[in-house]
C-alpha cells in the first residue's frame, strides 16, 4: 500500500468523521423541537375531533407530520444510505373534511408516525447528538492542552473528564485523554449517525402486518381485474352473438332469397336487397359501437383528454371539460380512467337528474405522481359507494391500478366524484 493510498484513506475517514458530527449536530437542532411540536399539535388536534374542531385541523396536522417524516426518509437515504419505504394510504383531495379525517385516522401509518415522533425526540435525539459530542469533546480537550485551560480554570480549576485542570501539566493530561477519545470518534462517529438512521427506519418502516395487508389488497384487486376481464369477454361474445352476428346471418339468408327471386320476382328481390343493405348498415354500426366499447379509437389516437371531450359531446347534458395533462399515461391506465369517467357520466345523466356537469382532469406531481379526475354535477345527490352499485365497480376498476375513488354527494346535491390513479406521464 502506497503512502498516497494511506493518506487518502485517512483523509476520507477524517472527512466522514467531521461530516457525521456536523450532520448529527444539525439533526439535534431539528429533531427535538420539530418532533415535540408536531406531536403535541397532532395529539391535541385528534383529541378535538369529537367536538368537531379536530376534523378541520387534523388533516393539516397529519400532513405536517407526514412531510416531516418524508423529509427524514430523504435524509436517511442521502446521508446514511438507509432506504425507508413510505406506505401511506392515498386520501383523495375531493373527499369532505370528515371523510379525510377518518381516512387518516384509520391509516396505520398515521399512528406509526406518531409513535416514531416520541422515539425521535428521545432516543433519536441522543443518537443524533452522540456523533457531534464524540468529535467535539476531544477537540475541546486538545484546545485545553493548547492553552484554553487558563481562562477556564481561573476560579476553581476545570474538569475535563476525570482530569482536574489547574495548570499546563494538567492541561496536557486533558489533551492526552482527548487523543483516545478522538480515535474513538474517528472510528465510530459515522457508525453512530448510521445507528440514528437505522433507529428511524425501525419505527418508520411499515410492519410485516401492513405489508401482508398490502399483499392481500393487491391479490384482491388482481382477482377483481381478472373477473372484470372475464365479464367483459362474455359481454363482447354476447353482443356479437345477439347483435352483429344475427344481423349478418339474416343478411346472408336475404341474399340467398334475392338470388332465387332475381328472375322470378324482381320487385320482391329489390325490396329484400334494400332490407339486406339496411341490415349491413345496422351490423356495421353495432360493430363500431362494440369496438368503441372495447377501446375507443380516439383514446388510442389522441389520448385521454380528447377522448373525454368526445365523450362529453355525446351527452344530452351541457358538460364543461378542463384538461391539464402534460403527456400521456400508460394505455391500461388511460383505458381504466376513460371507462370510469364514462360510468360516472352515465350515472349523472340517468340517475342524478343533473342539467350541468363539470369534468376536470389534471396530473399532480407533488410527492407521488397522480392522475386526478373530478366529475361534478348539480343533480339531486345521494350517491353512495354500495355493493353492487356502479360506483363500487368503478372503485374495483381503479383499485387494480392502486387508484382510489371518493364520493361527496349530500342530499340535494351537488355530487363530486374524485378519482386518483398513481401514474407518470410520458
Amino acid at each position: 500500500m502506497t503512502m498516497q493510498t494511506v493518506n487518502g484513506s485517512w483523509g476520507t475517514r477524517a472527512r466522514a468523521m467531521g461530516l457525521a458530527a456536523v450532520r448529527g449536530l444539525a439533526l439535534t437542532l431539528v429533531t427535538l423541537p420539530g418532533a415535540l411540536l408536531l406531536s403535541v399539535l397532532t395529539l391535541i388536534s385528534i383529541s378535538l375531533v369529537p367536538v368537531g374542531i379536530g376534523a378541520y385541523t387534523t388533516p393539516w396536522a397529519v400532513k405536517g407530520v407526514r412531510a416531516f417524516a418524508d423529509w427524514r426518509r430523504g435524509l436517511a437515504a442521502e446521508w446514511g444510505g438507509v432506504r425507508i419505504p413510505s406506505a401511506y394510504r392515498p386520501v383523495p383531495e375531493g373527499a369532505n373534511t370528515w371523510a379525510r379525517t377518518y381516512a387518516l385516522l384509520r391509516d396505520p401509518a398515521t399512528w406509526r408516525d406518531l409513535r416514531w415522533l416520541q422515539v425521535d425526540m428521545t432516543a433519536g435525539y441522543v443518537t443524533a447528538l452522540l456523533p457531534a459530542v464524540l468529535v467535539l469533546y476531544p477537540l475541546e480537550g486538545l484546545a485545553v492542552a493548547a492553552g484554553l485551560w487558563q481562562p477556564l480554570s481561573e476560579v476553581d480549576g476545570y474538569w475535563y473528564g476525570f482530569v482536574h485542570v489547574t495548570d499546563q501539566a494538567s492541561g496536557l493530561a486533558a489533551g492526552a485523554l482527548a487523543l483516545p477519545l478522538l480515535a474513538l470518534a474517528y472510528l465510530y462517529a459515522p457508525r453512530l449517525l448510521q445507528a440514528h438512521f437505522t433507529l428511524t427506519r425501525t419505527f418508520l418502516a411499515p410492519s410485516r402486518t401492513e405489508l401482508a395487508e398490502r399483499v392481500r389488497v393487491l391479490t384482491d384487486t388482481r382477482r377483481d381485474a381478472v373477473d372484470t376481464s372475464a365479464a367483459e369477454l362474455r359481454r363482447i361474445e354476447r353482443d356479437l352473438h345477439d347483435g352483429a352476428q344475427a344481423r349478418l346471418v339474416a343478411m346472408g339468408m336475404d341474399l340467398g332469397t334475392i338470388e332465387a327471386l332475381l328472375d322470378k320476382d324482381p320487385a320482391q328481390a329489390k325490396k329484400l336487397l334494400a332490407q339486406a343493405r339496411q341490415s349491413s348498415v345496422d351490423a356495421l354500426a353495432e360493430l363500431r359501437d362494440l369496438v368503441r366499447g372495447i377501446h375507443p379509437p380516439v383514446l388510442a389516437e389522441r389520448g385521454l383528454g380528447d377522448a373525454v371531450r368526445a365523450l362529453a359531446l355525446r351527452l344530452p347534458v351541457p358538460t364543461e371539460v378542463a384538461v391539464d395533462l402534460g403527456g400521456r399515461a400508460d394505455a391500461p391506465v388511460e383505458s381504466a380512467a376513460y371507462f370510469a369517467v364514462s360510468e360516472v357520466l352515465t350515472n349523472a345523466v340517468k340517475h342524478a337528474g343533473a342539467d350541468r356537469i363539470w369534468i376536470d382532469l389534471h396530473h399532480v406531481e407533488e410527492g407521488e405522481e397522480m392522475l386526478r379526475i373530478v366529475v361534478t354535477d348539480n343533480g339531486r345527490g345521494g350517491a353512495v359507494i354500495a355493493a353492487g352499485s356502479g360506483l363500487s365497480g368503478i372503485e374495483r376498476r381503479l383499485g387494480t391500478f392502486d387508484g382510489v375513488l371518493a364520493v361527496s354527494s349530500p342530499a340535494g346535491g351537488p355530487t363530486m366524484v374524485t378519482m386518483e390513479i398513481p401514474c407518470a406521464l410520458s
